[in-house]
């Protein structure tokens, strides 16, 4: 077993191990073995009066610019539940719930619910807020709800006023934050993470991350090969496909989705009544969607257009969840629905926070921009192009296609990122978690991140639904546990059955809703 921790400040050899991974303008820094970031101990403190005195808090200072490391410094928080065994103590777990834009600050005290004793007694669980996020400098663009509405379909006649919402968006961010945007990138979070890992007196770093987090913690692999250990990427993101293709892929694997839930409730039409042949499931599915785009259709208390319907399309990936909501959106349709409390179709706002600061309502919104916008300079930026794209994929992908490819803020960046995208094409050894029906990275998404790394190993829940595993009860978390506890990967990627019936299970990682149907992941 390792050394469980060496001194809290660093010594020379490992400031110098840490400067090469940076970009090359930080070699200036190799003649002060000890930059400012590096140079701090934590002071940890409980992080609310609620929470639990083992949950503690931290606030470190990183560079905006990691090429001007003694630049300009922007907050960092961390949290941090110590592991439970002195003896068995291995290390730190970080730990990222997606995004781009999610805070991770509560993590530690949410997952320590979920997670294994086993892993409990044998890390720190550490949580962070990514930089611009939550705790960590938060950026805000001043978007209204309205304007963080990205989920807009195609249509020739509001194509020149989505072109304004999209101008509007990336001039309001770049107004407000225009000098913070090109450093709000997964690149500088990664290098974030290693400033965590040194600062904690660490000499490598073990990780969970969902979602989002698998890119996040793939690029710290591709730039810290040697300070990752025991890597764990769930429901991960294709890193050839970011970011435009990680947004159309939601179209392209919600046509299988539906294609199986069109069969599925046609072979249950005695419970369902909604056809009992695949084709009459659809027709009557594409018949309500044609009907609320003449008239919309009152459902619990929300006015739903055919285009709310149709954005609602990660509801087909549980295919029980589906037909009953579309058995219910029927009843409504002829006049039978019961009303609720409204939903007025607005993102959900974020919540006030456990910790310190305020945060900007439209945080969440100006970090996922912030990152998806400057991580790659691949956005066209012709509007052209985007019209071209939303016809085509309409066609291609009648029920997302248009969504996924229109015109996002991205087209008006003005800064693009500090660094191009990340190659991901390491061979450190890492295990890749998958459900087969995953809304948000679809099946394709997760063995695409598979190839990439190329000592990776991946479990497949065949069957499997909803998005994020380890921690949910999952024939996947006995393969997880058994990686983080003992370092050993399986010989071969696994593929292991979920129980039927299946059902959705609750997400839980804290991502927005759409507007529309509710109760739907709407990003990563």
């Amino acid at each position: 077993m390792r050394s469980r921790r060496i001194a809290p400040v660093l010594a020379a050899s490992a400031v110098a191990a840490l400067i090469p991974a940076l970009t090359p303008a930080t070699a200036s820094a190799a003649a002060n073995p000890l930059p400012q970031h590096l140079d701090q101990r934590p002071a940890w403190h409980r992080c609310n009066s609620a929470a639990p005195a083992s949950f503690q808090c931290a606030t470190l200072k990183v560079p905006l610019d990691y090429s001007r490391p003694g630049g300009k410094k922007i907050d960092l928080a961390i949290s941090r539940i110590k592991a439970t065994s002195t003896a068995e103590r291995r290390g730190v777990l970080l730990l990222n719930p997606g995004g781009p834009g999610g805070p991770g600050l509560d993590m530690p005290q949410s997952l320590s619910a979920e997670l294994p004793k086993s892993v409990q007694r044998k890390y720190d669980l550490i949580g962070f807020d990514p930089r611009g996020v939550g705790q960590s400098s938060p950026i805000s663009c001043g978007l209204t709800a309205e304007e963080e509405n990205w989920q807009r379909p195609y249509k020739a006649a509001l194509f020149a006023k989505d072109v304004k919402w999209a101008r509007t968006v990336a001039e309001k961010c770049d107004a407000k934050q225009g000098d913070e945007l090109p450093h709000i990138t997964t690149r500088n979070t990664a290098r974030d993470m290693d400033v965590i890992r040194a600062v904690l007196g660490e000499k490598k770093i073990s990780y969970l991350g969902y979602s989002y987090g698998t890119y996040l913690g793939a690029v710290y692999t591709q730039m810290f090969p040697r300070r990752s250990d025991r890597i764990v990427l769930d429901s991960a993101i294709d890193p050839a496909r970011i970011w435009r293709g990680m947004i159309q892929v939601w179209a392209e694997g919600s046509e299988p989705a539906f294609t199986r839930w069109s069969k599925w409730t046609a072979q249950r039409h005695a419970t369902y009544k909604l056809g009992n042949t695949p084709d009459k499931v659809r027709k009557t599915f594409w018949a309500l969607v044609a009907q609320a785009n003449k008239k919309p259709i009152e459902l619990n208390g929300a006015s739903l257009s055919g285009d709310d319907i149709r954005a609602g399309r990660a509801m087909f990936f549980s295919v029980r969840e589906a037909a009953e909501q579309i058995v219910e959106l029927k009843k409504a349709a002829a006049g039978k629905g019961q009303s609720s409390t409204p939903d007025t179709g607005a993102p959900e706002r974020p919540a006030p926070p456990a910790f310190g600061r305020a945060v900007p309502a439209d945080n969440y919104s100006a970090s996922f921009w912030a990152v998806v916008c400057s991580d790659t300079r691949a956005w066209p930026r012709d509007p052209e192009q985007y019209r071209r794209d939303a016809i085509r994929d309409k066609a291609k992908y009648p029920l997302y296609g248009d969504f996924a490819s229109h015109i996002k803020p991205c087209a008006f960046w003005k800064k693009k990122g500090s660094e191009p995208a990340t190659t991901i094409d390491n061979k450190v050894g890492v295990l890749t978690l998958q459900n087969e029906w995953d809304s948000q990275t679809p099946l394709s998404s997760g063995l695409g991140m598979h190839r990439a790394m190329k000592g990776s190993r991946m479990v497949t829940v065949a069957g499997g639904v909803g998005h994020g595993i380890y921690g949910s009860k999952s024939c996947a978390d006995k393969t997880a546990t058994a990686y983080l506890t003992t370092g050993k990967l399986p010989a071969k990627d696994v593929t292991c059955k979920a129980p039927a019936p299946e059902r959705s299970s609750a997400a839980k990682l804290p991502i927005p809703m759409p507007p529309g149907i509710p109760g739907l992941p709407s990003r990563f």
